[in-house]
Protein backbone atom coordinates (compact mmCIF):
# COMPACT_ATOMS: atom_id res chain seq x y z
CA UNK A 1 0.00 0.00 0.00
CA UNK A 2 1.42 3.15 -1.01
CA UNK A 3 1.70 6.03 1.00
CA UNK A 4 -0.79 7.97 -0.35
CA UNK A 5 -3.43 5.21 0.47
CA UNK A 6 -1.88 5.44 4.52
CA UNK A 7 -2.57 9.42 4.68
CA UNK A 8 -6.21 8.53 3.42
CA UNK A 9 -6.73 5.87 5.95
CA UNK A 10 -4.83 8.02 8.74
CA UNK A 11 -7.78 10.25 7.99
CA UNK A 12 -10.17 8.14 9.23
CA UNK A 13 -8.56 6.48 11.36
CA UNK A 14 -7.78 9.46 13.19
CA UNK A 15 -11.02 10.17 13.74
CA UNK A 16 -12.45 6.52 14.47
CA UNK A 17 -9.97 6.72 17.57
CA UNK A 18 -10.64 10.30 18.19
CA UNK A 19 -13.72 8.99 19.00
CA UNK A 20 -12.68 5.52 20.83
CA UNK A 21 -10.73 7.63 23.37
CA UNK A 22 -12.69 8.48 26.54
CA UNK A 23 -12.61 12.72 27.45
CA UNK A 24 -12.78 15.83 26.85
CA UNK A 25 -11.37 16.81 22.92
CA UNK A 26 -8.36 19.16 23.50
CA UNK A 27 -7.74 19.54 19.48
CA UNK A 28 -9.65 20.44 16.58
CA UNK A 29 -10.63 18.25 13.23
CA UNK A 30 -7.85 19.58 11.29
CA UNK A 31 -4.87 18.28 14.17
CA UNK A 32 -7.14 15.14 14.56
CA UNK A 33 -6.57 14.37 11.16
CA UNK A 34 -2.65 15.09 10.89
CA UNK A 35 -2.38 12.99 14.11
CA UNK A 36 -4.28 10.40 12.54
CA UNK A 37 -2.04 10.21 9.68
CA UNK A 38 1.32 10.32 11.82
CA UNK A 39 -0.26 7.24 14.09
CA UNK A 40 -1.23 5.58 10.37
CA UNK A 41 2.34 5.82 9.31
CA UNK A 42 3.81 5.14 12.82
CA UNK A 43 1.12 2.23 12.95
CA UNK A 44 1.78 0.90 9.52
CA UNK A 45 5.97 1.30 10.32
CA UNK A 46 5.85 -0.71 13.53
CA UNK A 47 3.46 -3.37 12.26
CA UNK A 48 5.67 -4.33 9.36
CA UNK A 49 9.16 -3.56 10.92
CA UNK A 50 8.79 -4.98 14.94
CA UNK A 51 6.27 -7.96 14.26
CA UNK A 52 7.01 -8.49 10.81
CA UNK A 53 3.40 -8.77 9.20
CA UNK A 54 3.30 -8.18 5.52
CA UNK A 55 -0.16 -8.46 5.16
CA UNK A 56 -0.83 -4.79 5.24
CA UNK A 57 -1.08 -4.69 1.41
CA UNK A 58 -4.72 -3.83 0.73
CA UNK A 59 -7.10 -0.47 1.99
CA UNK A 60 -9.77 -2.73 2.51
CA UNK A 61 -8.07 -5.11 4.73
CA UNK A 62 -9.16 -5.31 8.12
CA UNK A 63 -5.82 -5.13 9.81
CA UNK A 64 -4.57 -2.81 7.71
CA UNK A 65 -7.44 -0.35 9.72
CA UNK A 66 -7.13 -1.75 13.07
CA UNK A 67 -3.16 -1.41 12.93
CA UNK A 68 -4.15 2.91 11.48
CA UNK A 69 -6.37 3.45 14.70
CA UNK A 70 -4.03 1.46 16.85
CA UNK A 71 -1.75 3.95 16.23
CA UNK A 72 -3.41 7.14 15.89
CA UNK A 73 -4.94 5.94 19.05
CA UNK A 74 -1.56 6.27 20.66
CA UNK A 75 -0.39 9.22 19.19
CA UNK A 76 -4.06 10.91 20.40
CA UNK A 77 -3.29 9.32 23.86
CA UNK A 78 0.36 11.06 23.78
CA UNK A 79 -1.12 13.90 23.08
CA UNK A 80 -4.14 14.52 25.48
CA UNK A 81 -1.48 13.48 28.42
CA UNK A 82 1.13 16.08 27.03
CA UNK A 83 -1.45 19.28 26.44
CA UNK A 84 -3.48 17.96 29.98
CA UNK A 85 -0.15 18.21 32.00
CA UNK A 86 1.18 21.70 29.89
CA UNK A 87 -2.61 22.92 30.00
CA UNK A 88 -3.15 22.13 34.00
CA UNK A 89 0.41 23.95 34.27
CA UNK A 90 -1.11 27.46 32.92
CA UNK A 91 -4.44 27.20 34.22
CA UNK A 92 -2.81 26.67 37.99
CA UNK A 93 -1.17 29.63 37.17
CA UNK A 94 -4.10 31.88 36.09
CA UNK A 95 -6.01 31.00 39.00
CA UNK A 96 -3.41 31.92 41.62
CA UNK A 97 -3.25 35.28 40.16
CA UNK A 98 -7.00 35.88 40.75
Amino acid sequence: MGIIAWIVLGLGAGLIANMLIPGGRSQGLILTCLIGIAGALGGGWAATRLFHIHSLQGFFNLSTWLTAIAGAAVLLLVFHLVAGRSGRSRRSGWLAHR
